[in-house]
C-alpha cells in the first residue's frame, strides 16, 4: 500500500511560536532544529514512499530545503496539522492509500511507532484514523502531573475501550490517578503519540466538519473525529527503552536534549 507522510509544520504556535525552529542540540553537539530532527525521524521509518513538510511559511520552507526535505506549501487558512495534511494531499495530486501525520513538535518518534501505526491500519480495514498510544511508565506519569501540578499542559493522554477504539483524549490526565507514583511502576494511563494515519477519504472530510465543543475546549484535532461518530484506533507501541517527549512548552527543549543523549 502506497504511503505518504506529511510533517505539517507552523510558526504561530500557541503555546511556543516559532517552535519548528527551535535547535535542539544533539549528542554529539551539533545543533538541528526541531523540524529538522523530526524529519530526519520521519524519514527513518520503512515502508513509506514520500515524505514532504507542509507548511505555511517561508523561513520554515527555506529552512527544511537546505536540509533536504521536500516541501509543500499551504494556505495559513489551516487550523490544525489535521486540515495542513489534507491540504498537502490535494497540492500533491497524487494518490496514496495511507496518510501518515507525523507532528512536527516529536523528533523523538523511533522508526517504528509509525511502522507499527502503517501495520495496525492495514491490518483493520475497517479503520478509518488509527493513532499510536504508549503506556506510561511511573517516571512518566509523574512527569505528567508535575507538568499539570504547574500550570503546564504537557503530553496528550487517552483513554480506549476494549475494541482499541478511542472513548477520549485530554491534556488532563486520564483516566483519574491519586497522586505520584513510583518511577518503574506499570500504569494504566497511556500517553497518546502525536502521530496520525489516515484514509485518504476520512481525511480529505475532515476539513469539511465543525470543530465540536471538545475539540475547542482542549484545543485537540483528533476530537473532531470522535465528535462526528468517525472511530479512531488506538495502536499500543513500545518504546523499547528509549524516551519519549514532544515539545510543547519552552521547558521542554533541556528535557528533549538530555533524552536525545540517553537515547
Amino acid at each position: 500500500m502506497s504511503v505518504l507522510i506529511v510533517i505539517p509544520a507552523r510558526m504561530a504556535s500557541t503555546r511556543y511560536p516559532g517552535k519548528p525552529l527551535v535547535p535542539l542540540k544533539g549528542p554529539d553537539g551539533i545543533s538541528k532544529t526541531l523540524i529538522h530532527r523530526t524529519w530526519e525521524a520521519a524519514m527513518a521509518a520503512k515502508g513509506v514512499d514520500r515524505v514532504v513538510v507542509a507548511t505555511d511559511d517561508a523561513k520554515i520552507s527555506n529552512v527544511a530545503q537546505n536540509f533536504g526535505a521536500e516541501v509543500v506549501m499551504t494556505s495559513k487558512n489551516c487550523a490544525n496539522g489535521t486540515e495542513r495534511c489534507a491540504e498537502a494531499l490535494v497540492s500533491l495530486k497524487e494518490e496514496f492509500e495511507i496518510i501518515v501525520n507525523v507532528q512536527g513538535d516529536a523528533p523523538l518518534t523511533p522508526p517504528w511507532f509509525i511502522e507499527n501505526l502503517i501495520d495496525g491500519l492495514k491490518a483493520n480495514p475497517l479503520a478509518e484514523v488509527a493513532t499510536p498510544v504508549l503506556r506510561c511508565d511511573g517516571k512518566a506519569l509523574n512527569g505528567f502531573l508535575e507538568d499539570r501540578k504547574n500550570g503546564r499542559v504537557g503530553g496528550t493522554t487517552v483513554v480506549f475501550g476494549q475494541n482499541k477504539h478511542a472513548l477520549y483524549f485530554s491534556k488532563e490526565v486520564i483516566p483519574h490517578v491519586n497522586g505520584p507514583v513510583a518511577p518503574d511502576a506499570t500504569t494504566s494511563v497511556f500517553h497518546h503519540v502525536g502521530i496520525y494515519a489516515y484514509r485518504p477519504s476520512s481525511l480529505m472530510a475532515y476539513p469539511h466538519w465543525s470543530a465540536g465543543v471538545c475539540e475547542m475546549l482542549e484545543g485537540l484535532e483528533q476530537l473532531r473525529f470522535l465528535e462526528h461518530d468517525r472511530p479512531i484506533l488506538c495502536v499500543e507501541v513500545d518504546a523499547q527503552g528509549q524516551e519519549f517527549w514532544e515539545l510543547n512548552n519552552p521547558e521542554d527543549v533541556a528535557r528533549i536534549e538530555a533524552m536525545l543523549l540517553k537515547n
